[in-house]
C-alpha cells in the first residue's frame, strides 16, 4: 500500500496523518547508556549490583571504553527516527582520574557533553547508589550510619551540580533521576525509621535549588528487588508522596510494580498531583526483569493513555532495559524504535469519536471503533516516517543491525 492510500484510510476516521508525523518527530526518548555495557560502567571499584540489577548473557560486543560505547551510540542513533537524547549514570565518567562517588565533578563527564553537543542530543543524569562497597549493605540514603548517609548524600548533591551544568551546556534541562536500592532481605521490625532516614537525606541532598531551566530532580520507587525483597524503603507511596510535597518529577517503571498492575493507569492518576513524569519503559517478562521493549499491550496502553490524556507534554520518556543475550545495539534500535512505533499507534487514534461515544455511554460504538481501526494500515505510516527520517526500516534494517554487530563481534 502506499502512503497516499494509508493517508485516505485514516482520513476516513478522521485522523490526519501528516499531524501525527509531525508530533511524533517532535517527541524526543531518553536512550539508557546502561544497555551498552551491560550496567558496568567505567569505574575502578567494586561492590555488589544491590537492588537485584544484573545483565544476564555474554553475546559478543560489549563496549568497554567511553569511546566504544559512544560508537555503538552513534550507529544506534542512525537507526532511530528523530532527535533523541542519553540517560547516563555517573559511573560512566570519562576521564584518566579515579574519583570516589563524592568527589565526582563535571569536568568528568565534559566529553560526554562535548559529545552530545556534536550529536545534537539531550543529556539526562542519574547519581549511582549501587556498584560500591558503601552500598553492599544495600542502604545508602536510608543507612543507620550517618557516615555513609553522609557520603551518599554527597555524591547526590555533586550528581545535580553536574546534572545542572550539563543542562546549561546543552540548553535544555537534564533530568536528574534519583534511585537507591536501599531495603531488607527479611522483615523488618521498623520501617518508618528508615523512611524517615531517606528523607532526611533527600532533603539534605537537594537542598540547594537549581534552576529548572538546567535540571529538574526525579525520584524513582521500586516495588522489590533481590537481596531486598521484604521491604524496599523507597516504595511507591513514599516517593509519590515526596514528589508531591517537593514538587520533583515522579518516576514510574514499568518494571518496578507487581506484574499484574497496569503502569499507564497510574499516569492520569498522579498527572493530578504532580506536575511532570518520568517514564521508564521497560519489559517485566518476571517481574523486574527488564526486557528489551516489545510492541506489546503494555506499551500500546502506555501510549494511548500519554495520548489520549494529553501527557505528552508533561511526560519525559526514557527507556530502561538491559540484555546481553543479543546485540546490544540492536536491543537499543528495537527498543526505541517500539516506543515510537506505540506513540504513531496512539497519535493516529481517533480520539475525540471515541472520547464522545464513551461519554455518551455508548460502549457498543466504543468497542466497534476500538477494534476496526486496529485494521488500520499502521505500517505503512511508519514505513513513511522511517523514510523521512532517513533511517532503513524491514529488511534494510537488519541488514544494517548485522552489519555493524560483525563489525564489533571481536571485542573481547
Amino acid at each position: 500500500m502506499s502512503y497516499e492510500s494509508a493517508k485516505a484510510a485514516f482520513a476516513d476516521w478522521g485522523v490526519d496523518t501528516e499531524a501525527a508525523l509531525n508530533r511524533l518527530a517532535d517527541i524526543p526518548i531518553s536512550m539508557h547508556c546502561w544497555q551498552g555495557d551491560d550496567v558496568v560502567g567505567f569505574e575502578a571499584k567494586t561492590g555488589n549490583s544491590g537492588g537485584g540489577i544484573q545483565a544476564t548473557g555474554n553475546h559478543p560486543g560489549r563496549a568497554r571504553t567511553p569511546d566504544e560505547l559512544r560508537a555503538d551510540l552513534e550507529f544506534s542513533y542512525s537507526m532511530i527516527p528523530g532527535k533523541h537524547r542519553l540517560n547516563l549514570h555517573a559511573f560512566y565518567l570519562d576521564t584518566d582520574q579515579n574519583p570516589d562517588r563524592d568527589e565526582i565533578e563535571f569536568s568528568h563527564f565534559e566529553p560526554w557533553v562535548d559529545w552530545a553537543k556534536d550529536q545534537g542530543l539531550g543529556l539526562d543524569f542519574n547519581p549511582t547508589f549501587f556498584a560500591h562497597e558503601k552500598a553492599d549493605d544495600n542502604l545508602t540514603l536510608s543507612h543507620p550510619d550517618q557516615g555513609i548517609r553522609d557520603f551518599w548524600i554527597e555524591h547526590g548533591k555533586r550528581s545535580r551540580d553536574i546534572a545542572a551544568q550539563m543542562g546549561a551546556a546543552l540548553g535544555s534541562p537534564c533530568v536528574n533521576n534519583i534511585w537507591v536500592p536501599d531495603g531488607y532481605k527479611d522483615t523488618p521490625v521498623d520501617r518508618m525509621a528508615p523512611r524517615q532516614r531517606l528523607e532526611n537525606s533527600l532533603n539534605a541532598m537537594m537542598a540547594a535549588s537549581q534552576d529548572k531551566a538546567q535540571m529538574l530532580d526525579a525520584v524513582e520507587s521500586k516495588l522489590f528487588g533481590i537481596g531486598v525483597e521484604a521491604c524496599t524503603v523507597g516504595s511507591h507511596e513514599f516517593y509519590m508522596g515526596y514528589a508531591i510535597r517537593k514538587g520533583t518529577l515522579l518516576c514510574l517503571d514499568m518494571g518496578h510494580f507487581h506484574p499484574t498492575e497496569n503502569v499507564a493507569d497510574k499516569l492520569s492518576s498522579v498527572a493530578l498531583s504532580v506536575d511532570k513524569i518520568l517514564l521508564h519503559v521497560s519489559r517485566p517478562m518476571r517481574w523486574d526483569s527488564d526486557h528489551v521493549i516489545l510492541l506489546d499491550d503494555a506499551i500500546l496502553q502506555m501510549a494511548q493513555e500519554l495520548v489520549s490524556a494529553d501527557l505528552l507534554g508533561r511526560t519525559h520518556i526514557g527507556l530502561d532495559f538491559f540484555d546481553a543475550t543479543i546485540s546490544r545495539t540492536a536491543a537499543w534500535v528495537i527498543g526505541t524504535r517500539n516506543m515510537q512505533k506505540a506513540l504513531l499507534r496512539a497519535l493516529l487514534a481517533p480520539w475525540d469519536g471515541l472520547k464522545s461515544a464513551e461519554n455518551n455511554l455508548d460502549y457498543t460504538s466504543r468497542l466497534v471503533v476500538t477494534e476496526e481501526i486496529k485494521d488500520l494500515p499502521y505500517a505503512t505510516v511508519w514505513t513513511e516516517f522511517c523514510d523521512r527520517m532517513d533511517v532503513p526500516s524491514g529488511q534494510s534494517l537488519v541488514s544494517n543491525l548485522n552489519r555493524y554487530q560483525g563489525s564489533i563481534a571481536g571485542r573481547g
